[in-house]
């Protein structure tokens, strides 16, 4: 079993609203005649792969994916204005339902959430579970600056508490972006910059203290979490600010967390699994961006220093218990 946790999707309806100008988000066409969307500091050059989901399931029958959980990805709808954020993220959302329709067990997803409306994100998030059976959302890492664990999100989690829900952090564009913007360095650098920064400062507010019943999920192996989760620890232990809302430390915190695999060298996979346990990593490829590859994601599991039991569970079993397939 080989299920794909981290990989996107552009609903056509979707990019059909970009490029009718009815939006914030620049689009161009490149020389192949494939759509471009831009944000701050990068691009995405929504491929065959992000827009055909025919083709997309062709690929996965051809590289042994038995289910990918599809996700929007960049920029969001939260670049929006909230109204046009509510409405595209609806959009989004049912065309992902239409998907899972047609050609479950193949593809499952996760929502999208206006999040520059904290309101209209709890109504979609409600929506989205109730209605459309899907396990949770993938949430950005900052939103619009913002950071998660500020307080106006607080009634957002409590749903998703609720809800038992899924919520996947996955990185933007950061504070500072104008430092990366050449050599592709948002992206390569200031994505897992972001991620770690998303997942310390939720853990030092209290939010997972607060609300256990979210299983959090980090995109691209937590950036660079596994690595630093010492130093954070020692941070709780030396400064009184950082005891002030939790109990624990933050390791405690975040190794119940999850982390996709979108880092396909072994080595870094197998830090993971010896910070958070083979329970807690999930097979991820980032396709179908440039930076992303099925095949990578495969090599990176098969030379895996770790059991085959353990190989099992990281390639798809933790998978299928977390998003219920």
């Amino acid at each position: 079993m080989l299920i794909d946790v981290h990989n996107h999707f552009y609903p056509p309806e979707y990019l059909a609203a970009l490029e009718s100008g009815d939006s914030a988000v620049k689009v161009t066409i490149d020389a192949e005649g494939n759509p471009c969307i831009h944000y701050p500091g990068d691009y995405n050059v929504a491929v065959r792969g992000h827009r055909d989901i025919a083709y997309r399931q062709s690929v996965l029958e051809k590289e042994g994916v038995d289910t990918q959980v599809i996700t929007l990805t960049t920029p969001g709808t939260h670049v929006e204005t909230p109204a046009t954020a509510a409405r595209l993220a609806r959009l989004v959302n049912d065309a992902f339902a239409k998907v899972i329709a047609v050609r479950s067990p193949r593809f499952t997803a996760l929502a999208t959430l206006p999040l520059n409306d904290v309101a209209a994100s709890i109504a979609e998030l409600q929506r989205a579970m109730t209605e459309l059976r899907l396990p949770g959302a993938m949430v950005f890492s900052n939103v619009n600056g913002v950071a998660l664990a500020d307080k106006r999100y607080e009634p957002l989690w409590a749903e998703a508490n609720r809800l038992d829900a899924i919520i996947h952090i996955h990185p933007t564009d950061p504070v500072g972006v104008e430092a990366m913007t050449d050599y592709w360095l948002m992206p390569l650098v200031g994505f897992l910059a972001d991620t770690t920064l998303a997942a310390a400062k939720l853990v030092f507010a209290g939010v997972p203290d607060r609300f256990p019943n979210i299983k959090w999920v980090l995109g691209h192996l937590g950036g660079a979490i596994p690595y630093l989760a010492e130093r954070l620890d020692r941070g709780w232990e030396a400064f009184p600010d950082c005891r002030a809302d939790i109990q624990h430390k933050p390791t405690e915190y975040l190794r119940r967390f999850y982390y996709d695999g979108v880092n396909f060298d072994p080595r870094a996979v197998r830090l993971a699994v010896d910070f958070a346990g083979a329970d807690h990593v999930l097979a991820a490829s980032d396709y179908p961006h440039q930076i992303g590859s099925i095949a990578k994601m495969k090599s990176s599991l098969a030379e895996l220093n770790v059991s085959d039991e353990e190989r099992k569970k990281i390639m798809g079993e933790n998978a299928r218990k977390l998003y219920r397939l």
